[in-house]
């Protein structure tokens, strides 16, 4: 199995552990084979769909689109998250990270959605004959200017190295609340999905587990001629969905079961997103899906850059950098790669910032994140390679210009995907409590910094989610400012775990700074037993360190040719460039 990078550059294990092969796996900068790539690439596939198909089905809800703009949506946010995803594999962070919209930019959306439903038709008085009735605003043109908000934050974010000064005040103490509340933050919508047929999600849990722990080093006889891989473990996702997928289709042509669409479950979710009832379309007319729809914004006509929406956008931009840059720490972590530097963290944000603005002005009501199920994905499978990424972003984009294909693929039963959602994102959770060992996690400091952090960013959106009507300060871009803010747990538990950690007194070792330098520089210590000591040069780790720096994260070909330019060298693009001296997180 693969080794974490604290095991990888701790120069007190054991030199067997220390050099194990990754020869098993594909590795961020390895090339698989091409049919094990396609399967990856289509597992990413499935996994990334099953995360659209929640946040597009909460969403055009909310927009009461008919039967045939729902394909479409889903289609053409599909093209958006793929084309992101390749725009992150050429310039971004290099790690194997797939794009989509997330539930942190849904909450700030369908806030300023209902703010636009709610408003006014009229002004002045509007019983009078002779007032001018005005047109209700367009929702789908203030979100699209919504997404161009959330990719120019983030773009900021990103090229002038704001994010990079702050996460290096970001200790173990913030990054372990914000991964378990990522983790945390669907369990109802998970639970809804599975609720459409609980044996069904049964049967797949129980699949994806066997796989992908029982026969996790299970590899192909040696008599079929084929590598020797663990291909139960690498497509432990894969194989359960498919096999499940038929299994539902035999017994729906039998009449065994009846499965739901999501719109048919979505009146359960106001519970879980919003205190905002979800509206019903009684609407059934028949619309024939058609084959070919490239994604144009020509319809809805430009984005809608409002004041409202710039706020909304504010808020999502805050929580999908803050989501973003956690799933590059477990990703990182997942792979066995050292931790991301400050520079390949920013020029994350940047890619990711410019595919959200590309997606926004091309019509996408919503902004783009790093998928997480994705990247928990890779805890599970333990594989994951910059081919593959990009193989599935060429993937997402044949798919996304067809309606009838994207209908297609998402048809899956939503048993399926709310059994694969449930089971990725518990990689969030575990790889956030393990950041706790690095911290001394009986200080009665630190027990009450991670408790009010984590407890308070639950508690909070849960009651300003049923109380709507608290604030109301005769500003509707303030209230939808405060009301994304205070509703939004995963940017709340990162700015409360973040102001308790760099606020409340404690050692660097009570922190656990001492041992996540240590850790960064190629010589943290997992192994406590005093009677185990070996002598390593710091000098050397620290040198063999910075070269798999240098080798997973060295900007790519097209930034570094960027780079070369006289008007690049300077700040603020230097922000994204790796230092010679190795300035690692």
């Amino acid at each position: 199995m693969i080794m974490d990078a604290c095991q990888r550059f701790d120069p007190e294990l054991p030199e067997g552990t220390r050099s194990i092969s990754r020869t098993d796996i594909s590795g961020v900068n390895q090339h698989p084979s091409c049919l094990l790539n396609l399967l990856l690439a289509l597992q990413h596939v499935f996994v990334q769909c099953s995360l659209l198909v929640l946040v597009l089905g909460v969403l055009q809800q909310h927009l009461l689109l008919q039967d045939g703009e729902r394909a479409r949506l889903l289609s053409s946010m599909l093209f958006y998250s793929s084309l992101s995803s390749l725009i992150q594999s050429c310039l971004g962070t290099c790690l194997p990270l797939i794009q989509a919209p997330s539930l942190e930019i849904l909450i700030p959306a369908v806030v300023l959605t209902a703010q636009i439903v709610t408003e006014p038709a009229c002004r002045g008085h509007c019983g009078e004959s002779e007032e001018e009735i005005l047109p209700r605003a367009n929702p789908v043109r203030e979100l699209q200017g919504m997404t161009v908000m959330v990719g120019m934050v983030q773009l900021v974010l990103g090229v002038t190295g704001l994010s990079g000064v702050v996460l290096r005040h970001c200790g173990p103490l913030v990054i372990a609340p914000l991964l378990c509340l990522l983790g945390f933050s669907i369990y109802r919508e998970a639970a809804l999905l599975c609720s459409d047929h609980w044996a069904i999600a049964a049967l797949t849990v129980i699949l994806l587990v066997f796989l992908s722990q029982h026969l996790h080093s299970y590899l192909l006889p040696a008599c079929l001629s084929m590598p020797q891989l663990p291909v139960c473990r690498m497509l432990s996702v894969l194989l359960p969905l498919l096999s499940v997928w038929a299994l539902c289709a035999v017994l729906e042509s039998f009449g065994g079961v009846h499965l739901h669409s999501v719109s048919e479950l979505l009146p359960v979710l106001k519970t879980s997103n919003t205190s905002l009832s979800v509206p019903s379309s009684s609407d059934h007319t028949s619309f024939t899906v058609p084959w070919l729809s490239p994604p144009m914004a020509a319809e809805t006509g430009l984005p809608l850059l409002s004041v409202r929406g710039m706020a909304a956008g504010v808020v999502a931009a805050l929580s999908s950098s803050v989501s973003s840059v956690g799933m590059y720490l477990l990703t990182a972590r997942l792979l066995g790669a050292p931790p991301p530097p400050a520079a390949a963290c920013n020029r994350g944000l940047g890619a990711q910032g410019l595919g959200s603005v590309v997606a926004g002005l091309m019509g996408a009501p919503l902004g783009l994140s790093c998928s997480v199920p994705n990247a928990c994905t890779l805890g599970l499978s333990q594989s994951g390679s910059r081919w593959t990424v990009q193989l599935t972003a060429i993937l997402g984009l044949a798919l996304g210009v067809s309606p009838r294909l994207t209908q297609l693929i998402t048809s899956v039963p939503l048993a399926i995907y709310g059994a694969i959602l449930s089971v990725t994102y518990t990689i969030a959770v575990a790889t956030g409590v393990r950041y706790f060992q690095f911290t001394h996690i009986d200080s009665g400091r630190n027990i009450f910094n991670i408790g009010l952090a984590v407890f308070m960013s639950l508690v909070l959106p849960h009651w300003f989610r049923m109380q709507t009507s608290f604030i109301d300060t005769g500003m509707v871009s303030v209230d939808v400012l405060l009301q994304s803010l205070l509703t939004s747990p995963v940017l709340l538990v990162g700015i409360l775990a973040f102001l308790l950690d760099n606020t409340v007194s404690g050692s660097p070792s009570e922190r656990g700074l001492d041992s996540a330098e240590m850790q960064k520089r190629g010589c943290a210590s997992v192994n406590s037993d005093p009677g185990h000591h070996q002598e390593v040069s710091p000098g050397s780790i620290t040198r063999k360190y910075h070269q798999e720096v240098a080798l997973v994260y060295e900007s790519p070909y097209l930034l570094r040719r960027l780079w070369r330019l006289p008007g690049f060298r300077a700040a603020p693009f230097s922000a994204c460039r790796i230092a010679d001296d190795g300035d690692i997180l």
